[in-house]
C-alpha cells in the first residue's frame, strides 16, 4: 500500500488535483492548509486543519498524530514578514538556525524540506503523485513562434539562467530583444501584468519560463495554467515558452484551447538546448 501523504496546500488547483488524484488511486492523505493561501472549497469533505505559517510545531505534530509517512508541499504561498508569520517555538528555532541561507526562495525551501526530513518524514515531488503533469518538450495547439519570436525565446533563456543562479526568479518577458520585466518576490501573475504596461509597438512579447540550475524539484517547480494564458492574453503577449521536463502544468486542456483561440503559442523547451529550429508537436493529452 501507498504511505499516507501529507499534502501541504498553498494557494491554487494544485492541493486540489492532488487530492483528487489520492481519492482516485484509494491513497490516505491528511491536508494542512495555510490560512490565508490555500482555497476553502478545496477542503470541504476531507480530512483536514488549518493553520499559520508560523506553525511548524503544530503542523509536525498534527503529521505525526494523523500517521502521515510521505509529504508534499504544493500551490503557491507568499513569504510573510516576521510580524505576520508570528512563529511559534520550533518555528523561531528554524528560523534562527538557517539564518542566511533563507535569503533565496530555493535556499529556504530546501532547509524546510531538511526540517520536515530531520522529523522522519519523507518529502516527494507534486510529479511523484501525478505523473502527467510535467511538461514534455515540443509545440502545443496550432500556433508557432516566428523568427522573432524564437530569438525572444532564446534570449528570455539566458536572463532566466541568470535570475536562476542568483535564485530571484524564474520568469521574464522579452519582446524583441528587449527585457520587458523579470520575475521577483510578486510572482508570475503580476510580472506579466507589469509586463504589459511596458509593452512596445509591433509583435507582443513572449513569456519565458524556466527551472532555477540546481533548484530543488521537490518544491517550487515552475507551474503554468489557464490563468497564466489568461493574464498573458491581457498583457498583450504572443507566446509562452516553458521548461520541459521541469514546468507543471495545469488544466493543459483548457490551457491549449485558449491560446489557440487568442493566438497565442505554447511550446515546451529544452532549457539547455534552447528552442529548435523546428520544434515538432507535443504528444500531451491535449494538444493539437
Amino acid at each position: 500500500m501507498a504511505r499516507k501523504l501529507g499534502i501541504l496546500a498553498g494557494g491554487g488547483d494544485l492541493p486540489a488535483q492532488l487530492i483528487n488524484a489520492c481519492r482516485e488511486t484509494g491513497r490516505d492523505f491528511f491536508v494542512i492548509a495555510f490560512e490565508g493561501f490555500a482555497e476553502k472549497s478545496m477542503v470541504e469533505g476531507v480530512p483536514h486543519v488549518w493553520l499559520r505559517l508560523g506553525e511548524a510545531g503544530s503542523g509536525f505534530k498534527i503529521l505525526h498524530d494523523q500517521g502521515v509517512e510521505d509529504v508534499v508541499m504544493a500551490g503557491p504561498v507568499r513569504r510573510p514578514s516576521l510580524r505576520d508569520l508570528r512563529p511559534d517555538w520550533q518555528t523561531t528555532r528554524f528560523l534562527a538556525r538557517i539564518g542566511m541561507s533563507a535569503l533565496g526562495d530555493d535556499g529556504l525551501l530546501r532547509a524546510v524540506i531538511r526540517e520536515l526530513e530531520d522529523e522522519g518524514f519523507r518529502v516527494v515531488g507534486i510529479d511523484d503523485v501525478l505523473s502527467d503533469i510535467l511538461a514534455r518538450p515540443g509545440l502545443y495547439g496550432s500556433i508557432e513562434p516566428d523568427e522573432q519570436a524564437r530569438v525572444d525565446i532564446a534570449r528570455g533563456l539566458e536572463v532566466a539562467r541568470g535570475l536562476g543562479r542568483l535564485d530571484v526568479g524564474q520568469s521574464v518577458v522579452v519582446q524583441q530583444g528587449i527585457v520587458l520585466a523579470v520575475e521577483a518576490v510578486e510572482g508570475t501573475d503580476a510580472m506579466i501584468a507589469r509586463a504589459g504596461e511596458q509593452r512596445r509597438p509591433g509583435p507582443g512579447g513572449v513569456l519565458v519560463k524556466t527551472c532555477k540550475p540546481g533548484q530543488e524539484r521537490r518544491a517550487d517547480l515552475p507551474t503554468v495554467g489557464p490563468r497564466t494564458v489568461q493574464n498573458a492574453i491581457r498583457a498583450g503577449l504572443r507566446g509562452i515558452a516553458i521548461e520541459a521536463g521541469s514546468t507543471l502544468m495545469v488544466g493543459t486542456e483548457t490551457m491549449v484551447a485558449e491560446a489557440d483561440a487568442a493566438g497565442l503559442f505554447l511550446i515546451g523547451i529544452e532549457s539547455m538546448s534552447g528552442l529548435p529550429s523546428a520544434p515538432g508537436r507535443s504528444d500531451t493529452p491535449g494538444a493539437s
